[in-house]
């Protein structure tokens, strides 16, 4: 099955909640760390969203999806940029899913590889991020030469209780 990846704005992004809803359920179901605990209702997915969708509209936040040929939402990450000067060739990217029964079909490595060209095309020439210490995801930023800066202990609850360790990653960009 082909997956697109494509850029949206704030209208579309507006347009697509319920499926980024679901996107999101399902991640803090499969126990990853986005700053939610399990069970994830819809209204509070939603208005995360929703929040999303405003910052995009202030053009503080970035957001790509992958969609199958099927026109299914199964993936998605962000890029939030920072609000001040000194801060404009950088980026943080945010909140990288797959939906778990699309996962290992390298949706998430495309994802983060059109996220790395836009920020290219943005000037931006830095890129960071924070994951969960030893979560599946830490094998895709090492593959695409990321650099893990090192580990912050108890940082973040797992979605299901407990603590975790927050892993720091970089990678640096070319200039376009």
């Amino acid at each position: 099955m082909a997956t697109t990846i494509t850029h949206l704005d704030a209208v579309s992004a507006e347009e697509a909640v319920d499926e980024l809803t679901a996107l999101l359920i399902d991640a803090v179901a499969a126990g990853a760390s986005l700053g939610f605990q399990h069970p994830l209702v819809p209204d509070e997915a939603q208005a995360y969203w929703q929040t999303v969708v405003a910052d995009l509209a202030a053009q503080r936040l970035w957001l790509a999806v992958a969609v199958t040929d099927h026109r299914a939402l199964v993936g998605s990450v962000q890029m939030r940029f920072p609000p001040l000067p000194n801060g404009r060739h950088r980026a943080e990217v945010e909140k990288l899913l797959v939906l778990r029964s699309h996962r290992r079909q390298g949706i998430g490595d495309s994802l983060l590889a059109f996220a790395e060209t836009a920020a290219i095309a943005d000037g931006r020439t830095l890129l960071f991020l924070e994951v969960r210490d030893g979560s599946g995801a830490e094998r895709l930023y090492a593959r695409r030469g990321w650099t893990k800066v090192g580990v912050i202990p108890g940082h973040a609850r797992y979605p299901r209780g407990g603590f975790a360790g927050t892993a720091i990653w970089y990678t640096t960009l070319p200039q376009p």
